[in-house]
């Protein structure tokens, strides 16, 4: 797969597994078992293995879908028909699903990284109440003999 495909992105899993392994200065397999004997001993830990594994399994379908991809084209005509097409947008989902979990792990893994300091790492519950609209408001106009407006249809009444 070395075919002007950059290096970086032929290895992302292998960066990864690295990155993880310097993280937690263990191997990955040795993780993975210590994280699946007690979950709970190390939350960051067994969210990192969560998506590895997940990552894991979208490189193997990655690597199915070229394989498939690759095996069509070299059968192929001149032209590219709808089947092979199918395969190469396959292809296209996979890349993505793999690189979407990549960035997953690659986040887990970063202490600096966006939302992980100050009121948004702390969630939703921990921000300052809202105070009340800005500016007054008051109920719109109503011309006289107008009925006041009632439950929309399809919604119930509380």
């Amino acid at each position: 797969m070395s075919d002007g495909i950059p290096h970086a992105v032929e290895n992302v899993l292998g960066v990864l597994t690295d990155r993880i392994e310097a993280r937690f200065a263990m191997c990955i397999d040795a993780l993975e078992a210590a994280v699946a004997e007690v979950p709970t001993a190390d939350p960051e830990a067994a969210e990192v293995v969560k998506w590895y594994g997940l990552l894991v399994e979208a490189q193997a379908v990655l690597d199915r879908t070229e394989d498939a991809l690759l095996a069509a084209l070299e059968n192929q005509p001149s032209e590219v028909d709808d089947p092979r097409l199918e395969l190469a947008e396959r292809v296209n989902a996979a890349v993505t699903a793999r690189d979407g979990r990549a960035l997953v792990v690659r986040w887990l893994l970063d202490p600096d990284a966006p939302g992980k300091r100050g009121a948004a790492a702390e969630g939703p519950g921990r921000l300052l109440p809202m105070p009340g609209p800005a500016v007054q408001t008051s109920a719109p106009y109503r011309f006289a003999g107008t009925p006041a407006p009632g439950p929309r249809a399809g919604r119930s009444v509380r």
